[in-house]
């Protein structure tokens, strides 16, 4: 109960950095001035929420059994509830990105928000808007993998193939987020962000270490049975 009661007071921690950093930048009383402001307001919430959520998921997801062993089985429940609100944010972040444009009079297009895509984008904000749509059709992605595994064999023996790209989805998000984010710089969501994209990054490099060290051993192993 103590380890449970840790956790969610870090976890809880992390979370309220979101809400104080947006303040210091945007106070509720400005932000509530017109509809685009509140749309920019609740766009920002949800893409910093998302992208600290997805944070605690992959750091969960990569050492689940360690997690589980540590917090009991109920870590895995949690893993996968936040996982759905995970997917649920990502989906409102952009529904809100719409909605800003269109109350900024640039018109209510779901295409440009959810399929514009360039390599040699005409502006840096393009290049940056281009990396959160990537990511957010590879989420897209990877949820259905786990979606389908308990129905489609397939999915069943390889859903974890495509859950990787749970770790290139932060990467990008955390490229996006410093390309384009207002408040990613501000205290204290600040302290976290650095750090966050530090760790995951870490992981990634460890799974990548521990893969070729598998890898290499198989076929050493193979070289030598098979001279």
């Amino acid at each position: 109960m103590k380890n449970k009661i840790l956790f969610f007071l870090v976890w809880l921690g992390a979370l309220s950095l979101v809400p104080i950093s947006i303040l210091s930048n945007t106070p509720l009383s400005r932000a509530l001035t017109n509809y685009s402001t509140i749309s920019n307001f609740v766009q920002r919430f949800l893409g910093l929420t998302a992208f600290t959520l997805l944070f605690f998921q992959i750091v969960l997801g990569a050492f689940m059994e360690k997690w589980t062993n540590k917090f009991g089985g109920w870590i895995f429940r949690f893993h996968i509830i936040e996982g759905v609100l995970i997917y649920i944010l990502i989906i409102l972040h952009p529904l809100s990105f719409m909605f800003f444009n269109y109350f900024t009079r640039h018109g209510l297009d779901p295409f440009f928000v959810f399929t514009y895509f360039c390599v040699l984008c005409p502006t840096r904000i393009d290049f940056y808007q281009t990396l959160g749509r990537v990511s957010f059709w590879l989420i897209n992605i990877t949820v259905w993998a786990g979606l389908l595994r308990a129905t489609t064999p397939y999915m069943r023996v390889n859903w974890r193939k495509f859950h990787i790209l749970n770790y290139l989805v932060f990467v990008l998000i955390g490229a996006h987020s410093i390309g384009i984010g207002t408040d990613i710089g501000t205290p204290p969501f600040s302290f976290f962000h650095g750090p966050a994209l530090a760790v995951v990054g870490f992981i990634i490099i460890s799974k990548i270490f521990v893969f070729a060290k598998t890898w290499f051993a198989r076929e050493t192993s193979k070289k030598t049975f098979n001279p």
